[in-house]
């Protein structure tokens, strides 16, 4: 069978294992194309192939999802099902039969490719080849495939051999995971990340919807029990040239907020993310920002001497330098007394690659939000390189916040908020470390202030970023301090913050 015959058969495979055993179908569609949106980033225009599309029930979640703001093309091998895609499609979307890969594909680039169980059991080498040079510099793939390792996968297959006239549906290829990360990077993409993902799946019981979708991001980074995962997801990068870096496209569509937001940023030993991070933020929300207010907390790199050279370039960049003792909470309290906004964007450097994510919480601010928090805990949201002692940590947390505060909020610990400023004149942060970052999540929503969660994706920091300064054993200590101080309050009945400090006898922030 030569590789195009091999991926019409895996679409068609795919296409009836949907309508007749994947009962959960319904749910993974929308929740698969979220970790798609999550991943990839895309600015307006940025094209999207789906290869083995099928009847295009995919691409029609992704393109809503996405507001049809970018060109995708939903290439199918099956002509069965390009009569149907070409008979209900949104109008960004382009159907494409193929009867050779790439076929009429050929020399054409896209910004991204995605593509479910397509991987064809023999040649896949072959097909993500040619795969590579549909992309552009600097373009991403994303791939859904079976999980070679599942146990319950592994004993279907051992009881076949025993019942030979049972014939298993066609799972893809087998592979090792070194020997595919080899394959990719022989191939030329880098960033290649096979990851372990979703566990809803036949024949685990329609009851166990819910608790299984909570969990998700717990059981996806837990040891061992990660291996039970239905389906593992690929994703990778065709390398860009030395020098390019991906253009800003403005993102700015509330005029309510232009020229009102200040972004305070907590900075220690940051000197190689400012530039990128400031570039990124004025390049997708200029139009927003009324200042950047960059936190120099007692650095021993160059922060500071970087983000007076950015003042210098453009004037909005502040910077503040601390004087010993170090904290992010004690950098939070003079960030927040020195931005003069109406609106306050919380963040840290670690965020800089997810920037255009931030449009989410605009949107929720100018919806009427007092306070948006980028919740990296949703259904929608996607966690990559995360410890699992922090996941189990802030679960704990957020589970406690749960019972005791009746608020149901699954990521109030992130430091990624955008608030009023009203909100932030009435936060009083206590906690001089990370825990900080506690206070201002659970104050607005015990003050009675609306707090809305927003989806987003985090990814740990790459080598070439640096180090996080977060101790969990430090840490943590704190959080609970944090949560059994206000919670102590709200019970006697005494106001969850302290009496405000007048303007005038604050100390003034050292610039």
């Amino acid at each position: 069978m030569d590789v195009v015959d091999a991926l019409r058969e895996r679409e068609r495979a795919r296409m009836d294992y949907w309508d007749r055993k994947d009962y959960f179908i319904p749910h993974r569609l929308p929740w698969r194309a979220h970790m798609a949106r999550h991943l990839f980033h895309l600015l307006p225009g940025e094209s999207i192939l789906d290869l083995g599309c099928g009847d295009g029930r995919w691409t029609r979640e992704i393109a809503d999802l996405h507001n049809h703001k970018h060109p995708v093309t939903a290439a199918t091998f099956d002509p069965d099902h390009f009569d149907k895609l070409n008979a209900d499609k949104p109008e960004n979307v382009e159907p494409v039969l193929l009867n050779d890969f790439p076929g009429p594909l050929a020399g054409r680039k896209f910004d991204t490719l995605i593509a479910w169980h397509m991987l064809p059991a023999e040649n896949y080498g072959t097909f993500l080849n040619e795969a590579r040079k549909l992309l552009k510099p600097g373009g991403r793939f994303l791939l859904f495939e079976p999980n070679p390792w599942n146990p319950y996968s592994q004993l279907r297959r051992f009881f076949t051999r025993l019942i030979p006239f049972v014939k298993l549906r066609e799972e893809g290829p087998r592979f090792n995971r070194i020997e595919m990360m080899s394959i990719l990077s022989e191939i030329g993409f880098t960033g290649i990340r096979i990851l372990p993902y979703d566990f809803l799946f036949p024949p685990l019981p329609k009851v166990l919807l819910w608790p299984v979708q909570n969990l998700s991001l717990i059981l996806e980074n837990m040891p061992y029990v990660r291996n039970f995962a239905g389906e593992l997801y690929l994703n990778g990068q065709n390398p860009a040239p030395e020098g390019w870096t991906r253009p800003c496209v403005p993102l700015t569509e509330h005029a309510s907020l232009k020229g009102r937001v200040s972004v305070v940023v907590p900075c220690h030993n940051e000197e190689t993310n400012l530039k990128p991070l400031v570039a990124n933020l004025t390049g997708y929300f200029d139009d927003y920002i009324k200042e950047i207010v960059l936190v120099d907390d007692n650095s021993t790199d160059r922060t500071a001497e970087v983000g007076e050279a950015l003042h210098a370039e453009d004037p909005r960049v502040q910077v503040i330098r601390r004087t010993p003792p170090n904290g992010v909470g004690r950098a939070l309290r003079d960030g927040l007394a020195a931005a003069q906004g109406d609106y306050i964007l919380l963040m840290d450097c670690d965020f800089q690659h997810i920037l255009p994510e931030l449009t989410g919480l605009f949107d929720a601010v100018a919806g009427g939000a007092d306070v948006a928090i980028g919740s990296r805990f949703s259904r929608d949201s996607v966690l990559l390189n995360y410890a699992f002692t922090k996941i189990l940590a802030n679960r704990a947390f957020h589970l406690l916040a749960r019972i005791l505060f009746r608020k149901y909020l699954r990521d109030l610990t992130n430091n990624l908020k955008l608030m009023k400023r009203e909100v932030a004149q009435n936060l009083q942060l206590e906690a001089h470390d990370f825990a900080a970052n506690a206070e201002t999540g659970l104050q607005p929503l015990l003050l009675g202030y609306k707090v809305e969660e927003v989806p987003i994706s985090w990814i740990n920091r790459s080598v070439d970023m640096g180090f996080s300064t977060f101790n969990l054993h430090k840490t943590g200590p704190n959080y609970l301090k944090v949560f059994l101080r206000l919670f102590w309050r709200q019970w006697r009945g005494q106001s969850i913050t302290l009496p405000r400090t007048p303007p005038s006898q604050q100390p003034a922030p050292h610039k």
